[in-house]
């Protein structure tokens, strides 16, 4: 059943104070700090808010004519050799960009752009291809970015495809003996398979499928979200930890370590907390506290003063495996401080902005002993950004503006094409070792976190506002 469905806990902002923050700068002026040892030249003197903005807005509009020019109506753009990707099987386009894109386009008051894609969804966007579709992805994405887009325009024609594509998505819930969701399933056909899930993929949908549930008054997509909560943390070690993937036939870990916030498991607390916001729901709100203490207690490590978070036994705590840690991982500094665990949300973004001070831009992943790319690429991920919003939300605290900014200016002095913006193949090499992809999620959150933190906008509620894992407004847009 369906809880209460109320607007949900609202997050006024805070304007507590964080040990080591950086001294205040003028309102509406962010003060970049010292460049890092691999940079040359002086710090850069405070920027105004409206420039800043300005930056933001002309980085993106560059990255999306880039699409449109190259790649309209496909999933993912090749911007430097101008072809197309498609994301979730070759030969079928979902125009995934053209989705994930619509509430950040709406946000940066680009009304035409948002019209134009609208109207070629309501043409062209095809929920029942015959085609096996990642469940996860197309949760997040699909029906994530049509329900944003829907906040965002108030078009039922969005919201129709969005019910569409979950109804399409259900039979890997519904067929599941267990709950735990299948990770494929065939949009046409309903035939799934996949049943070794990652521990991610098990739990994040509660949001998108709640605000749902809540739109049609279906209570089927949000039981389903629960249901297949309720089948992983039943399993639970004695400890109270949960391994890294299951099998959604028998309910059997399929291995024994413990990663949080890394993959494979990193976005199932994420949405804990983002469910119990959004819907309302007290078990989610028991759940993520509950793993958050023993995710603090097992996993967290200091290593020269910096706070990382090892792998261990699910059964015996005990660390497993090297000292690795994924990029996709900063975003948890974010998710503890709105949490309720600012310190160590704070003390886990400092180590972050240190591995950033260290390389051009983050790696994928790294040894957090030395601070040494394991992985040396870099897919233009956004969670770096999102948890400094997330803080800078939380606190007030202007530091993480700054070192947004920082964020920010790097990926456009080395990623920055003429096409758009593209994924690395080496950060430590000279010229990074470019490749040729903008991810569909680079026009749904990179440049939105930053908007969002400099922009002022209007069409945005700062203090209630929800953003998804995906980085969709599902709750706090405004309509002008």
């Amino acid at each position: 059943m369906l809880p209460n469905l109320s607007a949900g806990p609202g997050r006024p902002l805070s304007r507590r104070s964080l040990l080591g923050s950086v001294t205040g700068t003028a309102a509406g002026a962010v003060l970049l700090t010292a460049s890092p040892a691999w940079a040359a030249g002086p710090a850069a003197p405070a920027i105004p808010d409206t420039d800043v903005a300005a930056q933001v807005l002309a980085e993106y509009l560059h990255g999306w004519r880039g699409y449109c020019d190259r790649a309209w109506g496909y999933d993912e753009l090749m911007p430097r050799s101008g072809g197309h990707h498609d994301f979730f099987a070759p030969g079928h386009s979902f125009g995934l960009s053209i989705v994930e894109a619509l509430d950040t386009l709406f946000l940066m008051g680009q009304d035409e752009e948002v019209t134009r894609c609208c109207d070629w969804i309501d043409a062209n966007l095809d929920p029942a291809q015959n085609v096996d579709t990642h469940v996860f992805e197309a949760v997040i994405r699909l029906v994530g970015g049509l329900l944003a887009g829907f906040e965002a325009t108030g078009r039922s024609s969005l919201l129709a495809r969005a019910r569409e594509f979950a109804d399409r998505l259900l039979p890997a819930f519904t067929k599941s003996p267990t709950g735990v969701p299948y990770t494929m399933v065939n949009l046409r056909t309903g035939a799934v398979h996949g049943s070794a899930v990652p521990l991610a993929e098990a739990g994040t949908n509660v949001m998108e499928f709640g605000l749902l549930s809540r739109l049609t008054g279906d209570s089927r997509y949000y039981d389903a979200s629960i249901r297949a909560y309720r089948a992983v943390l039943d399993r639970r070690s004695s400890l109270g930890l949960l391994a890294g993937n299951i099998d959604a036939e028998s309910g059997r870990w399929l291995d024994s370590l413990c990663s949080t916030p890394s993959p494979p498991a990193d976005s199932f607390s994420e949405y804990l907390w983002g469910g119990w916001a959004l819907m309302a729901d007290r078990q989610l709100l028991d759940w993520y506290r509950e793993l958050t203490d023993l995710t603090l207690k097992h996993q967290s490590v200091q290593v020269s003063g910096r706070l990382w978070f090892r792998p261990v036994d699910f059964r015996t705590g005990e660390s497993s495996g090297p000292a690795v840690q994924s990029e996709l991982a900063s975003f948890y500094a974010g998710l503890l401080a709105k949490g309720g665990n600012l310190a160590q949300g704070a003390a886990y973004y400092r180590s972050w902005t240190a591995a950033l001070d260290a390389h051009p831009v983050l790696p994928e992943t790294l040894d957090y002993l030395t601070l040494e790319p394991l992985d040396r690429g870099n897919q233009l991920r956004p969670e770096y950004p999102n948890a400094a919003f997330d803080l800078w939300r939380t606190t007030g605290e202007d530091y993480y503006r700054q070192t947004a900014y920082r964020w920010f200016t790097a990926m456009r002095e080395n990623q920055r094409v003429p096409g758009g913006y593209t994924i690395a193949g080496d950060v430590t090499a000279p010229g990074m070792r470019l490749g040729d992809l903008t991810p569909a999620y680079w026009f749904a959150e990179n440049l939105k976190y930053l908007w969002l933190m400099f922009s002022a906008t209007p069409r945005f509620d700062y203090a209630n506002g929800l953003l998804s894992t995906e980085g969709k407004a599902l709750r706090g847009l405004r309509r002008p």
